[in-house]
C-alpha cells in the first residue's frame, strides 16, 4: 500500500512536470508563430516600400518625358512580340518540315516491307 502511494505521488509529480513542459511548448509555438507572421509582414512591407522607392528614383532620373518613354515601351513591346511570333513561326515550319520528312521515311519503309 505504501509503495502504491509513493508510486502514485511520483506519477503525479511526473504528470505535473509534463503539463508544465507542454504549456511551455505551447507558449514557444505561439512565439514562433508570431515571429514568423511578423517576418512575413515585414518582408511584404519591405517589398512595397522598395517598389515605391524604385518608382520614385526612376521618375527622378528618367531621361525623357512620360509620353516619350511610354511610346518607346510600346514600340519595344511590339518589336519583342513580333520577334517572338517570327521565332514561333520558324519553329513551327521546322517541325512541319521534319514531320513530313519522317512521314516520307515511314512510307518508304512500309513500301519496302510489303
Amino acid at each position: 500500500m505504501a509503495r502504491e502511494k509513493k508510486r502514485d505521488a511520483e506519477l503525479e509529480v511526473v504528470d505535473d512536470e509534463l503539463e508544465e513542459e507542454l504549456e511551455d511548448e505551447d507558449e514557444l509555438a505561439e512565439i514562433v508563430h508570431e515571429a514568423r507572421a511578423s517576418g512575413v509582414v515585414g518582408f511584404v512591407a519591405g517589398l512595397v516600400v522598395g517598389a515605391f522607392v524604385g518608382v520614385g528614383v526612376a521618375l527622378l532620373v528618367a531621361p525623357d518625358r512620360g509620353d516619350v518613354t511610354r511610346r518607346r515601351i510600346r514600340t519595344k513591346i511590339r518589336d519583342v512580340t513580333d520577334d517572338a511570333r517570327d521565332q514561333f513561326d520558324d519553329w513551327r515550319d521546322d517541325a512541319e518540315r521534319e514531320l513530313r520528312r519522317r512521314q516520307r521515311q515511314i512510307r518508304k519503309r512500309l513500301k519496302r516491307d510489303n
